[in-house]
């Protein structure tokens, strides 16, 4: 056979003046063979025996065509691989708005909304009035970014903000790590009152940069604290929202500007008459939406807040 070895042992036989004994030969064997036997000789008092012995196989080298089938067949199993898990991931992530939250319903109205269940801000509700509740908020941090224009829910304008917002989650920040989505995002006004200046003649009021725009923001996931990933784009902020108490109305449907200003003036309205708390002073309004774009308006959950401080002569 083909890069077989033969071993031959020669046996002495006995005879007068003569030991016995054995003698181990190797020889080529470069014929091919179809079997393997042994093969007797025989040489006078010399009797031979040849075995013949397998040798390993010399390496077969891949041809261009082998090696181009293994690195697509390696390719398209990574491939099989990550779409198995991208798929377990959009399943998962599916069932957080198919099966979703519901908060306690006042009315029929609120027994429709629904919000996917997915991690939001830590609030506990102190009081409920007929048109709004009293929530004690729980400090968060949020991604916040600015809103081009001067109206709060313009297509335009959101979409800019929420595309910004959401490439930081989704890994564009100095870790390159991916955040999990969270409820709600929220869209505020600036502060309109400034920075106040000492008393001169005249007063004078120094006007912000972005006083009398609209932000939006992004809560974070609780599980980072204060070890957040840094945004790589500088319009992002990070921000830090200490606990506060809130007075907050519910409304369902999509939201306009018409909309927010007409229920922010009935919200400070009923507030003004509760005989233990009032808006605070420069608070602006704070629209919390908890729904993806294509959840029917019914079902969308939208909340108006301001935030409030406790009467002084209110004890608790």
């Amino acid at each position: 056979m083909p890069g077989c070895k033969v071993f031959t042992i020669s046996i002495l036989g006995g005879c007068a003046g003569h030991g016995s004994g054995f003698r181990l030969r190797t020889l080529s064997n470069t014929h091919k063979t179809s079997k393997l036997k042994p093969v007797m000789e025989r040489n006078g008092f010399m009797s031979t025996v040849t075995v013949a012995s397998n040798t390993a196989t010399p390496r077969r080298i891949a041809s261009a065509d082998q090696l181009r089938y293994s690195l697509l067949f390696a390719l398209a199993s990574q491939a099989a691989s990550e779409s198995q898990r991208l798929a377990q991931s959009l399943a998962s992530e599916t069932l957080k708005y198919i099966n979703p939250r519901r908060f306690e319903a006042r009315s029929l109205e609120e027994a429709l909304m629904a919000v996917p269940d997915l991690e939001t801000v830590p609030f506990k509700i102190l009081r409920r009035e007929e048109d709004y509740e009293i929530r004690k908020v729980q400090s968060y941090y949020v991604a916040e970014a600015t809103m081009p224009g001067n109206t709060g829910f313009d297509f335009y304008g959101s979409s800019q903000a929420f595309n910004v917002l959401a490439a930081y989650l989704f890994g564009k920040n100095k870790k390159r790590e991916e955040m999990e989505m969270t409820t709600p995002v929220f869209v505020q006004k600036t502060q309109t009152d400034g920075e106040k200046m000492d008393m001169t003649t005249p007063v004078v009021t120094k006007q912000e940069r972005d006083q009398g725009k609209w932000k939006m923001s992004f809560v974070l996931p609780s599980k980072y604290g204060e070890d957040l990933p840094l945004p790589d784009n500088s319009s992002v902020r990070i921000k830090l929202i200490q606990e506060k108490i809130v007075a907050v109305a519910t409304f369902s449907g999509f939201v306009t500007d018409k909309e927010v200003r007409i229920r922010e003036s009935k919200l400070r309205a009923a507030v003004s008459k509760d005989p233990q708390v009032h808006v605070k002073e420069g608070a602006s309004v704070e629209i919390a939406q908890y729904n993806p774009p294509f959840t029917l308006p019914f079902m969308r959950r939208n909340e108006l807040s301001l935030e409030v401080e406790w009467n002084k002569d209110y004890t608790r």
